[in-house]
This record gives structure tokens, C-alpha cells and sequence, in this order.
């Protein structure tokens, strides 16, 4: 037993209802994705949630290329104020499901389409859509991360 006497939940839970009514600068949303050749599709979450009045932020890093990067962004996304990750990534489309492995924030993986996809995206759509169980992760149409932003709005307005 502490010599330190607490505090009872009551008197604790005041403030903290008070601190997460108070609004901050912070992006609700992240959105990922794993090459920089991958902006050009992923805009339109970023104008879908600007024009809605989401914060968010743009990222790019790769599941292959910089796990410990991807890791970081993760863990520490609820802390930062993140409340949902929207991961763009083709081909093997590792991206989203790495993301959800790190944090307990819903995330939702656009799949990709490139140059060497194999049937239209088909490669990351399956990718994406068939995570293992413990590891969820929402997925949208190809190439349409507009979706994946209404789809975050409805989540914040939940």
C-alpha cells in the first residue's frame, strides 16, 4: 500500500472531462502512405477532410523501407491526437497493416494502383482486405481515398 494517499476517481474525473473538451491545433487525422509517387492519388482524402474542417496530416513512409518509422508514427498517433490513420500503399500494400499492428486507432488502407499492379490493384486490395485476425483495417475502393476520408468523418462524428 502507498503511504501517498490518492485521490478518488471522482475527484479525478472533472478534470479530465474538461481537458478533452478543450480544442487543440492538432490533426484528427493521419494520412500515410508508402511512396512519395503516391501523393498524387492520396490528395483527395486530404481535400475531402480540409473541406469538411478535419485537421489532418500527410505523410509518406514505407513499411519495407523504414519499419521503425512506421512503428513510431503508430504508437505515438493517439498520443498526438490522431483519432484515425488513413494508409495508402500498392502492390503488397504492407503499409496499412503495420500501421494497425502499432496502434488501436481505427485504420483504413486505400489500395493502390502502379505500373507493375497486377490486375488493376487487385494485388493491394486483397492485401489490404485480408489482414490477419487481431489486426484490423478498413479498406476502400481502389484508388479512392476520397472514400477513405468520408469514411473517417463518419468514425470522428461517431
Amino acid at each position: 500500500m502507498s503511504e501517498y494517499p490518492r485521490p478518488a476517481p471522482e475527484a479525478l474525473a472533472e478534470p479530465v472531462a474538461e481537458l478533452e473538451e478543450i480544442e487543440v491545433d492538432a490533426p484528427l487525422v493521419g494520412i500515410v502512405m508508402g511512396s512519395k509517387s503516391d501523393i498524387e492519388r492520396m490528395a483527395a482524402a486530404e481535400k475531402e477532410l480540409i473541406e469538411r474542417g478535419i485537421r489532418c496530416e500527410v505523410r509518406v513512409m514505407s513499411a519495407h523501407r523504414e519499419p521503425d518509422k512506421v512503428a513510431d508514427y503508430a504508437k505515438n498517433a493517439r498520443m498526438r491526437g490522431l483519432r484515425v490513420i488513413i494508409a495508402g500503399a500498392g502492390l503488397s500494400a504492407a503499409l496499412p497493416g503495420v500501421v494497425s499492428a502499432h496502434t488501436d486507432l481505427p485504420v483504413i488502407g486505400v489500395p493502390l494502383t502502379s505500373r507493375t499492379s497486377v490486375a488493376g490493384g487487385l494485388d493491394a486490395l486483397l492485401s489490404i482486405a485480408q489482414m490477419p485476425p487481431g489486426v484490423p483495417v478498413a479498406c476502400v475502393g481502389v484508388d479512392n481515398a476520397r472514400n477513405a476520408a468520408v469514411l473517417a468523418a463518419r468514425i470522428l462524428e461517431s
